[in-house]
């Protein structure tokens, strides 16, 4: 391979690696949220367990939704770590077909699907993520007993 060619592939390359950037940084930020979920279960685990053992409703309603974000930011950090993998075959892809003058209609194929599938299961991940950002305002509005998208307390009538 000449340095020409080695720099032209490597100027295709820069798009998917600043992809492989920004998925890293993305996961960063979801297993932060998964550990702050994971932390808040402990939380309002403990003090059950070390009394008697009975919870109110309301513990039980924000563990449920504690396990829901848990889920769901689990298959969020599933997805990306997937699109995050496909973005590196991608990269690879690149180099190994410009290494042996591929030019074949094959490779393009194999190249489309590498990046169309990581595209896609980046979406499916942002939409995993809102899900769970939409999660943990709700358990906001049960600690607070306020409906926030009603204007009103809960157990209150409005007038």
């Amino acid at each position: 391979m000449l340095v020409s060619d080695f720099v032209r592939v490597l100027g295709l390359a820069v798009g998917p690696a600043i992809l492989v950037s920004g998925i890293g940084l993305l996961l960063l930020s979801m297993t932060n949220r998964f550990g702050r979920v994971i932390d808040r279960a402990r939380i309002l685990i403990v003090p059950t367990t070390a009394a008697d053992g009975i919870r109110t409703e309301k513990v039980n309603a924000q563990l449920r939704i504690l396990a829901r974000r848990a889920r769901a930011l689990r298959t969020a950090i599933t997805l990306a770590v997937v699109s995050l993998l496909l973005a590196v075959l991608l990269v690879m892809s690149l180099f190994a077909a410009s290494a042996y003058r591929s030019e074949s209609q094959a490779v393009g194929i194999v190249l489309a699907s590498f990046f169309t599938g990581s595209m896609v299961t980046l979406i499916a991940a942002l939409l995993y993520f809102l899900y769970e950002l939409n999660l943990s305002l709700r358990a906001l509005w049960l600690e607070l007993g306020t409906d926030f998208r009603h204007g009103r307390r809960f157990g209150k009538p409005t007038h």
